[in-house]
């Protein structure tokens, strides 16, 4: 396993961060926004589907 000392391995750490691309802050705002709004469409859709189930479940067991 090669070893490198704490200096080496911070100069290496800053080489690498320095290749990522960062989102701005627009792109940020843009898909926090999306995901919120997708898990809102999400739960929508759920509640809609729980209550169909359970209003069809009662009806049948409402025949008996």
């Amino acid at each position: 396993m090669a070893t490198t000392n704490p200096l080496q391995f911070i100069q290496q750490v800053r080489s690498e961060v320095s290749k990522v691309t960062w989102p701005t802050r627009r792109e940020v705002l843009i898909t926090s926004v999306m995901v919120f709004v997708m898990a809102m469409l999400t739960a929508i859709f759920f509640f809609f589907v729980d209550w169909l189930i359970r209003q069809g479940l009662s009806l049948l067991l409402g025949m008996f």
